[in-house]
């Protein structure tokens, strides 16, 4: 899984007639990018990013000015005025956080931010990487923190992580470091007095609570505000919130938070069972990002994975946290 990381120097667009834009949450001006606001505030408490890859694309459809990139703009914005994560990469972490948080601050909202550099990172797969090992690591959580500063920011920590500890995928002698790392990390965390901290338990198909739930005490979950599920996804939000249930009762009730990006029209049930996640086709957007869930165990639904990024180069894609117009407009359109 992948979101956009900020080392990206560029962004691949998959659709005939549209423009190169640049990656990135910042610009030399704005007359690229759609003219968005942000969402009520007691329902919606995330900034909306003005400059992020979707807005781009609609002020580049609508610059095309065809009747055909006008309806493309329009589906396009489905996803360019609603808050999505912000995935934190390893190149200037304390810089990258410090310009997300004011900038979420200064329109009066919290930045939502996905932290994914656990060394060994999602086993060698289309996301590989990560710190270099676990000092490395510490010193970027630390930088991180310290870009957060005294700001509101939601944190999703480390996607994957746990589950790649339960499912034996990472190595067993890397084990007792990724605990000990994301305990840490929680904990250098908190200690900024505005960040809540969500520790990622996979989705509803991947493990059952009995098998989770003492690996996420080990990886600190008694010390985080909750955790997530559902993170790059495709499982309805029924069944996410019975998965995220189960496990609650057996970690002492916490809360948790369900990735609504992509999951609108469930799981892609074709093709290879072992690629059926990447870019599968005939996905939709879900439920719109809110804090008004209707139920006291969901503190929120969020779009995590960035809606039009790719999973990977698979299926035709780019490679994973690359802007895939085409794909983009897919979700929006529910084919």
């Amino acid at each position: 899984m992948f979101g956009s990381l900020g080392r990206r120097a560029g962004v691949r667009l998959a659709v005939a007639g549209a423009v190169l834009l640049v990656a990135g949450c910042s610009s030399d001006s704005g007359d690229d990018t759609a003219d968005v606001t942000q969402r009520p505030k007691e329902s919606v408490p995330y900034w909306v990013n003005p400059e992020g890859n979707a807005a781009r694309q609609v002020g580049a459809y609508r610059k095309e000015g065809t009747d055909s990139s006008k309806k493309s703009a329009d589906l396009i914005m489905k996803i360019a005025g609603q808050p999505v994560a912000e995935w934190i990469g390893l190149d200037r972490p304390e810089e990258r956080t410090e310009e997300l948080t004011k900038k979420a601050a200064k329109a009066d909202r919290e930045a939502l931010l996905v932290l994914y550099n656990i060394p060994h990172r999602d086993c060698g797969q289309f996301s590989k990487g990560g710190a270099a090992d676990g000092d490395a690591y510490r010193a970027w959580v630390d930088k991180v923190a310290k870009g957060i500063g005294d700001r509101k920011a939601t944190v999703i920590l480390e996607p994957d992580a746990v589950l790649h500890l339960v499912d034996s995928c990472t190595p067993q002698e890397f084990h007792d470091e990724r605990y000990r790392l994301l305990k840490e990390a929680v904990q250098r965390l908190k200690q900024q007095p505005g960040t809540k901290v969500y520790l990622d338990a996979g989705n509803a198909a991947w493990s059952q609570p009995d098998a989770l739930h003492e690996p996420l005490r080990r990886a600190g979950i008694d010390h985080a505000d909750g955790f997530s599920v559902n993170v790059s996804n495709f499982y309805p939000t029924a069944a996410s919130k019975d998965f995220g249930k189960r496990l609650s009762a057996k970690v002492g009730g916490k809360p948790f938070v369900i990735d609504t990006s992509r999951n609108g029209n469930g799981p892609f049930t074709g093709g290879d069972p072992k690629e059926n996640w990447c870019n599968p086709p005939g996905r939709a957007l879900g439920d719109a990002p809110t804090v008004k869930t209707g139920d006291p165990q969901v503190d929120a639904y969020l779009w995590i994975k960035r809606p039009g990024e790719s999973d990977g180069d698979c299926k035709g894609g780019p490679k994973a946290g690359d802007w895939w117009a085409e794909y983009a407009l897919g979700l929006a359109s529910g084919r």
